[in-house]
């Protein structure tokens, strides 16, 4: 173990000094531990432990050891001093102990003996030197490790599921060989770079997080051209539209595409693999919207053809020039996409494959992977209006869907480009520049009210209900029984510390870990117990008639609306109460078939005896056009700020002629009003990593997480 400099000027034993002073001279390295390890929890508490914090807890538990036996063999330390110091290193450990509980994934981290990465290497060299450690030579300089070899695009676990449709076997038998891309070429040697030894995935998500340097999240674009030679008869393309495929034209191919919703982002996708001539092109999409890209496809490039994944694909045209397919069957058709020779892919809605753990996202990043690999600058696109949903780290998977990082560092150029600022992590004028060079990778940010002038403005307006009859008063009992239960648990972990309960005093820090614990218990119990999702279920359920009586109410004078719930049974009271007013509505839902969910959504758009579209938040919240309305019902509160603005702007986005209005229903004297107010504060993460906008910084818990502390505060009279 290194030893430090601290330690050669250590004083005399018997010199006076303040204890803290002491410790931390003794053993420099610990209090950096100690906030480290406090980071890796905050983060695992909101269930966002992402790759980085991942190696950053790896550190963490080999450095631990390294500094336990340093303490134990230094004779230079007495007895009282190193007692405390063993104390304090238990103290990191317990936390490590606690944080891999709530995290069993994280265990096997806990028995790592040595550095192995070179990103843990780095990590670990950077907190040592902050410690004032001397490093030999070898320990200074690392180098990255070779790459693995690239991991199949089928893994074993669904090789039994691919099928291959009999269209795409005519189609081998009419091409048997599949052209190579003459363009391709060996990587070249990647050159040492100032920055190779930093880790620079933590600082990229930092420069984001706050926002550095302000402005917009978006590349500089070319001008709009002169002529439009991209619309098809009848049609034209926006200018705000029309800047985007310049940038394609000139040779750009990757982007997250991040425009407000409602600005068109799918016919922008549709042209740019036309202007770009990537076809085959492959469009991974939520179901909802499978029929709308193909008919996206067939208004704005006749000439192309579209062609639909259902099931096992036996009625698709496997000459189509675009395949469209939602993210829950694409896992079957993993095989023969990797072999047709896609030249683009684009994925919508991108914030879908945000959990780098699940099947979708891999999925998703192993076709990615493969493209590149078989087609020099292939077009991808990533496209979400929302792509930050808790926190900044949700960037990670849309970021290495584009290759721009592989989640360990950088690529090549976006590495290029963080060189070639000739700044580090350690400068602060860094993290703008940083920021600077990533939004130049191709992220494109567009707000409504920049570039749709005429678009209508948008209103949130939240309508309070009173709950007033004995079931609603039975929510509010259970409300004030979960905020007796965990302040009762709160008190015992105090007392248990043998601290003193104060009135209107709380540790924070025990707070959150009472609420994080009942939300996993929650989680685990289903709706099985009274708990805060089964709670807010209630709250919609005893909302649903006053919700549906209001919207009933709202369309005999403002004419169609949309009216969106979150569980089945609300929208079921909902549509009962309008057939018993005489209103005929149309329902979308997750559990329709694709035809009739387009069925229900032409017929609302185009039917003038339609009154009501009855909506699922989560399948009704992307990617459907419903412009024929322009009011909004919200009979249910979702669980984050974007599902929210996803559902309101199926009616706010291009197309639409009449101011909107979303009416919130919202259960007074309940957690549902909190929930309003989280939910409000969310934006904040968007506004300022996307728009630069200069608001505080909201917390990056989740809503049922602050819901719960703000329960237990209320119960602590603390609220």
């Amino acid at each position: 173990m290194p030893t430090t400099a601290s330690t050669a000027q250590r004083t005399a034993p018997n010199r006076r000094r303040t204890s803290s002073a002491r410790r931390d001279e003794d053993a420099p390295l610990i209090p950096i531990l100690a906030r480290k390890v406090r980071e890796v929890e905050a983060k695992a508490q909101r269930g966002k432990l992402g790759p980085t914090n991942r190696v950053k807890f790896q550190v963490i538990a080999f450095l631990v050891r390294e500094e336990r036996a340093r303490v134990r063999s230094d004779a230079t330390v007495d007895l009282a001093a190193r007692t405390e110091l063993l104390k304090r290193l238990d103290g990191v450990a317990t936390i490590l102990a606690k944080t891999a509980a709530r995290d069993t994934s994280l265990i096997h981290l806990l028995e790592v003996d040595q550095a192995t990465s070179p990103v843990a290497r780095r990590m670990r060299r950077d907190w040592l030197i902050e410690s004032g450690a001397e490093l030999a030579p070898d320990e200074l300089i690392i180098t990255d490790a070779a790459p693995a070899p690239a991991a199949p695009v089928v893994p074993p676990a669904l090789a039994d599921r691919q099928v291959v449709p009999p269209q795409i076997e005519a189609r081998r038998e009419a091409n048997p060989f599949l052209a190579p891309d003459l363009t391709l070429r060996a990587p070249a040697a990647t050159p040492r770079r100032r920055l190779d030894g930093w880790e620079l995935m933590q600082p990229l998500y930092k420069a984001f997080e706050s926002g550095a340097g302000g402005g917009s999240a978006s590349m500089e674009l070319p001008p709009v051209p002169e002529f439009d030679r991209l619309s098809p008869k009848g049609l034209e393309v926006m200018p705000h539209q029309s800047r985007f495929l310049e940038a394609v034209r000139a040779g750009h191919r990757s982007f997250l595409l991040a425009d407000e919703p409602g600005l068109g982002k799918t016919a922008e996708s549709v042209l740019a693999a036309s202007v770009a001539n990537a076809y085959p092109l492959l469009a991974v999409v939520p179901n909802v919207v499978k029929m709308n890209w193909a008919r996206e496809v067939a208004r704005w490039t006749p000439q192309r053809k579209a062609t639909v994944i259902h099931g096992d694909g036996e009625t698709i045209d496997a000459f189509a020039d675009v395949f469209v397919v939602n993210y829950e069957v694409l896992d079957r058709h993993l095989s023969w996409l990797s072999s047709i020779g896609l030249k683009g892919m684009v994925v919508d809605e991108a914030h879908f494959i945000k959990n780098l753990g699940s099947q979708r996202s891999q999925n998703v990043l192993a076709l990615a992977s493969r493209i590149r690999e078989q087609v020099r600058d292939p077009l991808l696109l990533a496209l979400t209006g929302t792509p930050l949903i808790n926190d900044v780290e949700d960037f990670d998977a849309i970021w290495r869907f584009l290759g721009w990082t592989n989640g360990e560092k950088p690529g090549p150029e976006l590495m290029a480009k963080l060189d070639a600022t000739g700044l580090t992590p350690a400068d602060k004028a860094f993290y703008p520049e940083a920021r600077d060079a990533v939004i130049s990778m191709g992220i494109v940010r567009r707000k409504k009210k920049d570039v749709a002038h005429d678009l209508p403005d948008k209103l949130i307006a939240d309508l309070p209900v009173e709950l007033d009859d004995e079931f609603g008063r039975s929510i509010q009992r259970a409300e004030r029984e979960l905020g007796q239960r965990l302040a009762a648990k709160y008190r015992s972990i105090l007392e248990a510390r043998g601290d003193r309960v104060r009135i209107g005093e709380v540790d924070e820090d025990i707070v959150r870990l009472v609420a994080q614990a009942e939300l996993e218990e929650s989680k685990a119990a289903g709706t099985g117990a009274d708990n805060v999702f089964t709670m807010v279920r209630r709250i919609g359920q005893a909302k649903a008639l006053l919700a549906a009586d209001y919207a009933a109410q709202l369309q005999r004078s403002v004419g169609k609306v949309v009216f969106f719930a979150k569980h089945i049974d609300v929208m079921d009271a909902a549509e009962a109460h309008f057939a018993s007013v005489g209103l005929r509505t149309v329902s979308i839902r997750g559990d329709q078939t694709t035809p009739a969910r387009q069925q229900a959504i032409d017929a609302f758009d185009n039917d003038p005896g339609v009154a009501i579209a009855v909506c699922s938040l989560t399948a009704a919240g992307v990617g459907v056009n419903m412009q024929a309305a322009s009011n909004v019902v919200l009979a249910e509160l979702s669980w984050t700020a974007a599902e929210q603005t996803q559902a309101i702007d199926r009616v706010h986005r291009i197309g639409q002629d009449e101011p909107v209005t979303a009416w919130r229903i919202i259960a007074a004297h309940t957690i549902d009003t909190k929930i309003a107010e989280l939910i409000d504060a969310k934006q904040g993460l968007a506004q300022r990593a996307l728009d630069g906008v200069a608001v505080d910084p909201a917390s990056s818990d989740s809503v049922q997480l602050s819901a719960l502390m703000h329960l237990l505060r209320e119960a602590l009279g603390a609220a």
